[in-house]
């Protein structure tokens, strides 16, 4: 018999940000970024991002969840800025689009913390549960 493990999420939402590129929503451990559709993350975008962990979570330890819905490009240079932040314990992306894991993995190689794909957000919040406690 498979045995399977459940963890409801009842963290509240700290915060919810609108920027003309993504929207981001802030939890006690966690942030989910959506980009919005066609967007190419510049470092200007990911200096944005950067300043919103540096205001939510201070030097608390967090993860951040890329729930890709939408397609966009991102230069993957980006991760070696957005490892140097010494509170974000890994890196989570979302997506069900084959496209999207495939770029990911590409992705995953510039970045040298945890950074694991997911098809499903809640798997990624119970990883994300999982790199805080240790």
């Amino acid at each position: 018999m498979k045995e399977f493990f459940f963890i409801l999420d009842t963290t509240p939402m700290n915060a919810s940000l609108s920027f003309d590129f993504c929207n981001i929503k802030v939890f006690d451990f966690y942030m989910i970024v959506t980009f919005n559709e066609g967007v190419t993350v510049t470092p200007k975008m990911n200096h944005t991002l950067i300043h919103v962990t540096e205001t939510h979570f201070d030097d608390q330890p967090f993860v951040y969840i890329s729930n890709r819905v939408n397609s966009y490009a991102v230069n993957p240079e980006i991760y070696l800025d957005t490892a140097k932040i010494k509170n974000l314990k890994g890196l989570a992306i979302v997506s069900t689009n084959y496209q999207a894991k495939v770029n990911a993995r590409i992705e995953k190689m510039f970045f040298s913390k945890p950074f694991e794909t997911f098809s499903d957000i809640d798997d990624a919040i119970r990883w994300g549960q999982m790199l805080i406690s240790r």
